[in-house]
């Protein structure tokens, strides 16, 4: 499966926003409670392509976005209780990644990853920072798999997210 990556655009925000919202309604059927409609908002993703942090990876045969990244270097206070494996790193934070529902169960969630944390180390980021969301079960399993240890946890409106690194 051929994929594109490359910075998403005001213009992909309606396709972007509609697949995040199946998305959101997917993991509520699936007693996943991790978005709401408090978070992540239209507004979010708006403000991420403005600043030019939102990648969107095209499914190039079909020609439609099948998941989506955010990648800085913001992060919420509670990553500073974390106990970091490389806390003086040059490192990057993942924010709301999705897979679109139509592609999901193919893959590209872990081929998203891999080609971002190729990218991250080719530019000489050391660590990648994320957090996941203590009920979802995919999620930890993806990460798991890439080599992500668990270096703390936070507590948020939605509940328990686990504090995960992978030192690249």
């Amino acid at each position: 499966m051929n994929l594109i990556f490359r910075k998403a655009t005001l213009s992909n925000l309606d396709e972007i926003f509609s697949f995040v919202d199946a998305s959101r309604i997917k993991m509520i059927s699936e007693n996943i409670f991790q978005w709401d409609e408090i978070y992540p908002t239209r507004e979010d993703f708006e403000e991420d392509i403005k600043r030019g942090e939102l990648t969107s990876v095209i499914h190039e045969e079909s020609g439609k976005i099948a998941a989506i990244y955010v990648i800085n270097s913001e992060y919420d206070d509670a990553y500073n209780y974390a106990k970091w494996t490389c806390p003086e790193s040059n490192f990057r934070v993942l924010h709301r990644i999705v897979v679109n529902p139509e592609f999901q169960n193919k893959g590209i969630g872990t081929s998203v990853m891999r080609h971002l944390m190729e990218d991250l180390k080719s530019q000489g980021v050391e660590s990648l920072r994320l957090d996941v969301f203590s009920e979802n079960p995919y999620s930890q399993r993806m990460y798991a798999k890439l080599g992500f240890v668990k270096t703390g946890e936070a507590n948020w409106r939605k509940g328990l997210f686990y504090l995960l690194e992978k030192v690249l």
